[in-house]
């Protein structure tokens, strides 16, 4: 029996959020020919291993640590621990030293492949990007054998600021098992909230930290007549914000955050509506996951949210800077069940079509089986 491929992942983090839970569907998808060990930059934020499915094998070990200054002796016991594995895999800036560890030293320790892969940027660096990060990257990624991104915008960036070659930078749509999406939950699906006759849900998908701006989004629901309600799933730093943010407009008692929930396809459809807010995203997953449950969408108009929304739906979409904007897409949409269902149906079409995740786990397996120069992966 062939012995498992041995695959290092290098997070920033692997609590769950977009970019982990599409890593954790990778995992499950190669099945038990691989065999993970993963790293996060942040100590003991590895809570989306809970989702890896209970045949794969992995393991969380000990590793030097991805954060601290990029000094030749640490970049080089950072190189070393890479060796013995048949890929590795990087993500985001969180990972970068571990990038330019293996730029340095992949030829004098004879250090497998390299695949980086980029979703995004943090509140830091969601206005524009900033000049010392984009020269680090620039050097840190000369030496990796693909980069993959899932937007035009990130991939426009890694050909034109990060100078990397065309032909090495692979833009792969995140995508979902649509199929497990359109069956109605019942009302007390979620935790500590009941979905009461007469409610109509704007609901979001999103980790409560800054870049995503949910403030932004209690303060343009505030204006929607009674019978809705916010529903956010999703945890992070920025719970006690987001609550604040509906005292002060007296609306705390129709803002609910149930926290977050492993797997959406079983409660989603219980929104009537969705929206994100973010300062900045990619190719967010929590649309295509929306789409998938047939949901109209108000958006801010980040990364490729406007080209991912079916053609219909466009109109929703809003510079991020303006909440007038916002809060009058979803007052159109409050107002009015049968543009909602209408746009629905469109957006459910295109999911499916597009960003199913079988489509997405055959383009991930061909960018590392050409990495590995081998004829498929794993």
């Amino acid at each position: 029996m062939t012995a498992p491929r041995r695959i290092l992942h290098l997070h920033s983090s692997f609590d769950p959020g977009g970019k982990e839970m599409r890593a954790v569907q990778l995992i499950n998808g190669f099945g038990r020919a691989c065999a993970h060990d993963i790293v996060s930059a942040v100590p003991g934020a590895l809570g989306a291993a809970a989702r890896i499915a209970r045949k794969i094998a992995f393991a969380t070990p000990e590793f030097p640590g991805l954060q601290g200054r990029p000094g030749p002796r640490r970049l080089h016991r950072l190189a070393r621990a890479m060796r013995g594995y048949d890929l590795v895999l990087t993500y985001n800036f969180g990972a970068m030293d571990a990038v330019l560890a293996h730029t340095l030293f992949a030829r004098a320790l004879a250090l497998p492949p390299l695949v980086h892969h980029e979703d995004g940027f943090n509140a830091d660096e969601a206005a524009g990007l900033k000049p010392v990060r984009n020269w680090y990257r620039r050097i840190a990624l000369g030496g990796i054998a693909a980069l993959v991104v899932p937007s035009r915008r990130l991939e426009a960036i890694a050909c034109d600021v990060w100078h990397q070659p065309p032909e090495r930078v692979h833009r792969i749509a995140n995508g979902i098992a649509t199929s497990a999406y359109g069956a109605r939950p019942k009302p007390d699906a979620l935790p500590r909230i009941v979905k009461r006759e007469g409610e109509l849900w704007l609901g979001a998908l999103a980790g409560l930290r800054p870049v995503k701006n949910l403030p932004r989004l209690v303060r343009a629901f505030a204006g929607l007549p009674e019978p809705w309600q916010l529903v956010i799933l999703g945890e992070g730093p920025c719970r006690d914000e987001i609550r604040a943010a509906a005292l002060a407009l007296g609306i705390a008692h129709r803002v609910h955050l149930p926290g977050f929930i492993a797997e959406p396809a079983r409660v989603i459809d219980l929104f009537d509506c969705f929206a994100l807010s973010s300062d900045s995203e990619q190719f967010p997953l929590s649309v295509v996951e929306a789409m998938a449950a047939g949901l109209a969408v108000a958006a801010t108009d980040v990364g490729d949210v406007k080209a991912m929304l079916a053609e219909e739906n466009r109109g929703f979409v809003v510079p991020a800077g303006d909440e007038a904007a916002l809060a009058d897409a979803l007052a159109r949409l409050a107002a009015d069940a049968g543009l909602r269902a209408r746009l629905g149906r469109a957006n459910r079409a295109l999911a499916r079509a597009c960003f199913d995740e079988a489509a997405m786990i055959a383009a991930y397996r061909a960018v590392y089986a050409r990495a590995m120069r081998r004829d498929s992966f794993p």
